[in-house]
């Protein structure tokens, strides 16, 4: 039986498709960008956070440990031993506050499907579906096929949010088991994206002109950072790309926050290990950028 990595699922979900959906994160992300909202997704495996804030300092996951990984150390809360612990999870599942979590469950077709046909009545009010996230969910491959034809079959809108940094191939094969792609862009040059994030982005954009070019329906999706990708260049550039391809699709911006600091800290990795200077762009700079896209025909909304 087939078994998918997930990290979340987010019910009532109205910024990722259309209509009301059940979003569903997926472990697993070739890219590693600066900025990531969800780092936790990156790892294809099991990873633990601990929110010294909620600790009660009870030390029941002292007690289970089967490898006494966990020590207390004052200022610092409960420290893990990663050299030692095998992430079983017996720590998360004796913390009474969850101070201590597990990242990963396990799920099955059948058991996301469970999940889905929750959410059913709000689909079917809204036009909403389920939008697969991550992470990158074409991390995962042909696995998730069995489970986009069982969305098919039971009606869902399938979406798929997506960096597109994937084997043509697949990507196609994808695109004929869902009805819309969501398209992260998030810069031009292929040397800056290489820095930000980690791998070039010339797979990305030959991908993005192949399904314009057999015209599967897809949203391009920009995170304006200030610092980063806001520049006059870069923004023109983008639009210039995008009124090029055979069908232009709509962009949306969507706004820089800095929220996955406080996942890096339970993580115990690093926030912007650039030291990057990031920030939200000013209105000013957003009705700018969508002045430009407009300029280059291209529908850009914040």
């Amino acid at each position: 039986m087939e078994l998918f990595p997930v990290f979340d699922i987010k019910r009532y979900s109205i910024n990722d498709g259309p209509g009301i959906r059940i979003t569903i994160f997926f472990k697993g992300c070739p890219l590693s960008c600066v900025w990531c909202h969800n780092p936790e997704g990156i790892s294809p495996t099991q990873s633990k956070m601990y929110a010294v804030g909620k600790c009660i300092a009870c030390k029941r996951c002292i007690k289970v440990c089967p490898r006494k990984a966990l020590k207390p150390i004052e200022g610092k809360g409960i420290v893990t031993d990663y050299s030692k612990c095998i992430f079983c999870g017996a720590c998360a599942r004796v913390c009474p506050s969850r101070a201590m979590e597990m990242s990963m469950k396990f799920y099955s077709v059948e058991q996301l499907m469970g999940e889905i046909e929750k959410e059913r009545p709000f689909f079917e009010t809204s036009g909403g579906g389920v939008t697969l996230c991550g992470g990158e969910p074409l991390f995962q491959g042909k696995k998730l096929f069995p489970f986009l034809d069982a969305c098919a079959e039971a009606g869902i809108h399938r979406a798929i949010d997506t960096t597109l940094f994937a084997a043509p191939e697949l990507v196609m094969e994808t695109a004929s088991r869902c009805e819309l792609f969501l398209v992260d862009l998030k810069m031009m040059s292929p040397e800056m994206h290489c820095r930000f994030c980690g791998v070039s982005n010339s797979l990305i954009l030959s991908n993005i002109r192949m399904i314009a070019g057999h015209g599967i329906p897809f949203i391009v999706r920009i995170p304006l950072i200030d610092g980063v990708n806001v520049s006059d260049e870069n923004i023109l550039e983008s639009a210039r790309f995008l009124s090029s391809l055979e069908t232009v699709p709509p962009v949306e911006l969507l706004p820089y926050h800095d929220i996955a600091k406080g996942k890096h800290q339970r993580l115990g990795s690093i926030y912007n290990p650039l030291d990057v200077t990031m920030g939200e762009p000013t209105v000013r700079t957003v009705e700018k950028i969508k002045k430009i896209f407009a300029e280059n025909g291209v529908e850009a909304r914040y």
